[in-house]
């Protein structure tokens, strides 16, 4: 690590300043006085917010009218680099002026993943509710981390994982807590799964990990960041709809063991990101228990379709499992920022994560509720559970069931109508809102031939699709999970394909 000395910190940027000799007395008050004069600007009055906030409403309002018809990808030549023109300065720039840069700079440049036409990736949803959520969030500043500080945002969040918990099938006294997102989340049922299974030290190297090669890589990631990364990885072999095989594990998991080696977890998958494929759960919950390993689920994707017929027959086992992770800001349609983490066996994870400080013993005499900050790696935590329950209490839970089979019903409906395209190769049936597709061209190398095309489609702007590689195969994918997602969007992906495809070969 480079360090930079008092006499060289001008050089970088900085400029040592001896401390002034300290203020006493009258000088002291009057330089309180000025300095509160100045602060004082942070704290607009009611007037001032107002002023604020009508052109903020404003640039919203705009923003969603022209929703219908902005283009879900935009290629521009600066891509947004017209925002380092104006420097943090000492003076502000006002509430129009900032508002122009936000429209110019952040609106308009790369995806627009508000749009309909989004159906390259799993996107974060962003509900109109959730936006009232966080507004009265941050306005309330509540601290969310420890009950003793704010009981009612705790109560809040803890009622929102008991749901969860709820949906799943997991029992009476599973805990978990919300997070920043999936990541977050597998990383934080790793480390309770580690510490749960006590592998560290001398036994990492002799403890491996089971898991597909279509595992999310914030998986391959956390074990990294966890200490892990010392482990063995066995890659699980899958079927022909990408879906681990149960009897591959249990005879990898044999040889293992009879190799002297400590098996200690199993990651399965209930709609992979690549390609939406559901692990059979409830298959490998059979194997990790004869072999006594931690099965942890990545339900990030997948695991809100619980909510729906279609989602309960597919997604089997996940009350057997003894960690799984969903994302609300997936499937739930809420902000970018909001996973969960969920364990059946809740002292496990209040076991790994609870840590103690002397200048929170106040705190320790509540106990009604357990404190998120004791159940996972984040202390100082946004109050995420009100971007989530309001639109929840507000809507009810019937709009989110029918968006739900609607994203799954629409992917349906894209794979039957690729039929209707000569030349078009389709993968596997999806099995949620996810699809695997390819053009076969009549001569020519077909993997240059559909990289060209999702450049195309990517140029042209209306929709945005994604690709993906799978054992040397270039295949183009479909992700419809965007709430504002109808079937006109599909219809005009389809008829985009169409359109360059044509371009392509003519």
């Amino acid at each position: 690590m480079r360090r930079v000395s008092a006499a060289g910190a001008a050089h970088a940027g900085q400029v040592a300043v001896p401390e002034p000799v300290p203020l006493k007395g009258r000088a002291l008050r009057e330089r309180i006085e000025a300095l509160e004069s100045v602060a004082r600007q942070l704290e607009p009055g009611r007037p001032e917010r107002d002023r604020l906030r009508s052109p903020v409403i404003a640039h919203s309002e705009s923003f969603y009218e022209g929703l219908d018809d902005a283009l879900t990808y935009r290629v521009t030549d600066d891509k947004g680099a017209g925002l380092l023109e104006i420097p943090i300065a000492e003076e502000g720039i006002g509430i129009e002026k900032a508002l122009r840069i936000v429209g110019e700079h952040v609106d308009r440049a790369g995806l627009n993943p508000a749009a309909g036409g989004h159906l390259a990736y799993v996107p974060g949803g962003g509900l109109f509710a959730s936006s009232l959520g966080d507004y009265l969030a941050d306005v309330g500043n509540h601290y969310a981390g420890v009950f003793f500080a704010t009981p009612g945002a705790v109560r809040m969040e803890n009622l929102l994982v008991r749901w969860m918990a709820r949906l799943v099938g997991y029992p009476e006294g599973a805990l978990g807590t919300l997070s920043s997102g999936g990541s977050i989340a597998n990383l934080t049922a790793i480390v309770t799964a580690r510490d749960a299974m006590e592998v560290g030290g001398r036994r990492v190297h002799r403890s491996p990990v089971y898991l597909t090669q279509q595992v999310h890589h914030c998986v391959t990631k956390a074990l990294r960041l966890a200490g892990l990364a010392e482990a063995p990885l066995r890659r699980v072999p899958m079927d022909e709809r990408f879906r681990m095989r149960p009897d591959e594990l249990a005879r990898m998991i044999a040889a293992d063991r009879a190799a002297g080696l400590r098996p200690w977890l199993v990651v399965a998958s209930s709609g992979t990101t690549d390609t939406g494929a559901i692990d059979p759960v409830d298959e490998i919950a059979e194997v990790a228990e004869a072999a006594g390993v931690w099965l942890h689920v990545d339900a990030a994707y997948g695991g809100f379709f619980l909510l729906t017929g279609i989602g309960r027959s597919k997604i089997r086992g996940l009350e057997c499992s003894d960690s799984v992770v969903m994302d609300p800001h997936k499937g739930l349609f809420l902000p970018y920022g909001t996973g969960a983490l969920l364990v059946r066996q809740g002292e496990l994870l209040a076991r790994s994560q609870w840590y103690e400080a002397n200048y929170l013993q106040d705190a320790l005499d509540s106990t009604e509720e357990v404190s998120p900050a004791d159940l996972s790696p984040e202390l100082t935590r946004h109050f995420r559970g009100l971007r989530m329950w309001l639109p929840l209490v507000l809507h009810g839970v019937a709009p989110f069931r029918a968006a739900l089979e609607e994203k799954i019903q629409l992917c349906r409906y894209f794979y039957e109508e690729l039929s209707g395209i000569p030349g078009m190769q389709r993968g596997p049936y999806p099995e949620l809102s996810v699809a695997l597709y390819r053009y076969v061209p009549r001569a020519g190398d077909a993997n240059e031939f559909n990289a060209r095309l999702i450049r195309e489609v990517r140029r042209d702007g209306r929709v945005f699709l994604s690709s993906t590689t799978i054992d040397g195969t270039f295949w183009l994918r479909l992700a419809v999970l965007c709430f504002r997602t109808h079937r006109r969007h599909v219809d005009l992906a389809l008829q985009v394909l169409r359109e360059k495809i044509a371009e392509i070969e003519g």
